[in-house]
């Protein structure tokens, strides 16, 4: 009689799989049919809603960086109406800004220039419309790729989190090049997903080049393994890519600055080997991003940190090994990294924000991993039965901490924009008067917002020494001047003044609650035309002025009043 051996058996641990994890290795039901869960999200959903939140936020948006302004809006309003401020990365000395990425958002501001006319606020709001509609393509395509990828839940909590979370709220409609870098992230990543390496890597270019040259660090982990599958495809398609938009790049920088030059190359020269001193403009310690972080994704955010550790779940481990966490591993090494950096600021994390986003919803998804018996996957003890009832509260308590950052940044900060809109009911202000700004150069909205009446703005002196941009001169050249008061050391230009104070017609001035006197506080010289309330950042407790809270927003919180001041007639 043949002697038998005994054999255990194979366990679901036991298993191993030569393909990645997709929601088709999920069990079926025992009628054949697979959960009504797997059946993915469609396009009309995630089109639908990240288009209604990207709408509002197009609308209501307040500018949170005066870089967006200076470095970006006003030299698209010069390209559009030959008037604007010029900084010094935009002198052909220097050349570090390329207007490849400002020519972008030319193409739609130009027709909209001359459908509107003279209403160039309403141009201002077609180029954020713009924005907005680029982040939903990006986030809608991440989306419907978790959703054939992983199942619908994951791709309903990315959703969610994309539409409400504030950091992506503010972020989508921002012009700046870290935001056209978020959207190539956004899809980059759903290329991957998709197992279209070539195309991640493209539009990872694209994101690097026309958006932010030092976000490809950010791109490197989906650009190397998609080098990994299809080393040949890949490679050319980024090669080719890259070379087409740099050569780009360089034609229209030769345009513009009259000079054979690469604005990408002198960024990172500039930065890198030139000795970049970007510390001139202001320093913070190592948790600034941590805090900035929590303060625009809250408990999201925290979650997308700990995702690392599901990987301590053999299930999880087994579902999102190696595409989810080479999607969400740029979060650990972009925020590593710009936390060295002494020069820190809020936009810097834009690239990664739809990634904190993803991370964060697989972390929300696996939570009844946690309780599961490893060795059987449809354990439905308590434990687990609870952390499932406790997804949808997580979830929600994010959605509603990020509406209550969200609507106490827009109804605390969003007096700028709106004052410089009250310009338009001015105009017997006459033609040819001067618009004054001190203090609060740095919340200028943009010469979108200076109808034609007003010859000029021009900034007075407050006790900023600082470099402040200056008006293109186009007697020197416009676009290729090299002025000399411009330069890369933040030392003010003695003609960034106006000396004369009687040459101001209009004024706009924050009057906050301090013992010193405002120069709009003259009743005799100048009365008030509009005034709007202003959060005092200063004198507001932390946690109130950043959340909302009802009754408690209002009580605890001071404001003072944001002034548009007209000169009286003598």
């Amino acid at each position: 009689m043949a002697q038998t051996t005994r054999q255990r058996r194979q366990l679901p641990s036991d298993q191993v799989s030569s393909s990645p994890y997709s929601k088709l290795d999920k069990p079926e039901r025992s009628n054949g049919k697979k959960e009504e869960s797997d059946r993915g999200l469609g396009w009309g959903l995630p089109l639908f809603s990240l288009g209604v939140l990207r709408y509002m936020s197009a609308t209501s948006n307040i500018i949170h960086d005066c870089d967006e302004v200076f470095n970006y809006w006003e030299p698209l309003h010069f390209i559009l109406y030959k008037s604007g401020f010029q900084t010094w990365e935009y002198s052909a000395e220097f050349a570090l800004r390329s207007y490849l990425y400002i020519l972008f958002h030319a193409f739609v501001g130009l027709p909209a220039s001359w459908l509107f006319g003279d209403e160039k606020v309403r141009v201002f709001y077609a180029v954020r419309l713009f924005l907005g509609f680029l982040s939903v393509i990006a986030d809608a395509y991440l989306v419907v790729a978790l959703s054939r990828k992983y199942g619908k839940r994951l791709a309903s909590y990315a959703l969610a989190l994309l539409c409400v979370t504030s950091g992506c709220f503010f972020a989508s409609t921002s012009f700046l090049p870290s935001s056209f870098s978020m959207y190539a992230m956004s899809l980059s990543s759903a290329f991957f997903l998709l197992e279209k390496p070539a195309m991640a890597v493209a539009v990872a270019a694209a994101g690097v080049i026309v958006g932010w040259p030092f976000s490809i660090l950010a791109f490197l982990p989906v650009t190397l393994f998609s080098l990994n599958r299809r080393f040949r495809h890949v490679f050319f398609s980024g090669a080719i890519t890259s070379a087409v938009l740099l050569a780009l790049s360089v034609l229209i920088d030769y345009y513009y600055y009259k000079s054979w030059t690469s604005s990408v190359l002198n960024l990172l020269l500039y930065n890198v080997l030139g000795g970049g001193e970007s510390h001139l403009y202001g320093t913070e310690g190592p948790l600034y991003y941590l805090q900035n972080g929590f303060n625009n994704f809250n408990i999201c955010f925290v979650l997308a940190l700990l995702f690392p550790i599901t990987l301590l779940v053999q299930v999880v481990r087994k579902k999102y090994v190696p595409d989810l966490f080479v999607i969400a591993s740029p979060i650990y090494i972009w925020l590593a990294f710009m936390s060295l950096q002494p020069h820190k600021e809020e936009r810097f994390l834009y690239p990664i924000y739809p990634l904190v986003c993803v991370a964060a919803s697989a972390f929300i998804d696996c939570i009844p991993d946690f309780f599961r018996d490893k060795y059987n996957p449809n354990d439905n003890s308590l434990l687990v039965v609870l952390s499932k009832t406790f997804r949808p509260v997580v979830l929600g308590l994010i959605l509603c901490t990020s509406h209550s950052r969200t609507f106490s940044l827009i109804h605390g900060y969003s007096a700028p924009l709106e004052i410089y809109k009250h310009l338009d009911y001015h105009e017997d202000a006459g033609m040819g008067s001067i618009l004054c700004v001190g203090s609060e150069w740095h919340r200028f909205p943009s010469s979108f917002f200076i109808p034609d009446y007003v010859l000029q703005v021009r900034w007075i002196d407050d006790g900023f020494r600082g470099l402040l941009p200056s008006p293109f001169n186009l007697t020197m050249g416009g676009t290729s001047a090299a002025p000399s008061y411009l330069n890369n050391k933040n030392k003010a230009s003695e003609q960034q003044y106006l000396k004369d104070i009687e040459a101001c017609t209009l004024l706009v001035e924050l009057h906050l609650k301090r013992p010193y006197p405002y120069r709009g506080s003259d009743l005799s010289t100048w009365e008030v035309v509009a005034a709007l309330p202003f959060l005092d950042r200063e004198l507001s407790p932390a946690l109130h002025r950043s959340f909302f809270v009802p009754y408690f927003w209002h009580r605890n919180n001071l404001f003072g009043l944001y002034k548009l001041l007209r000169r009286i007639p003598k």
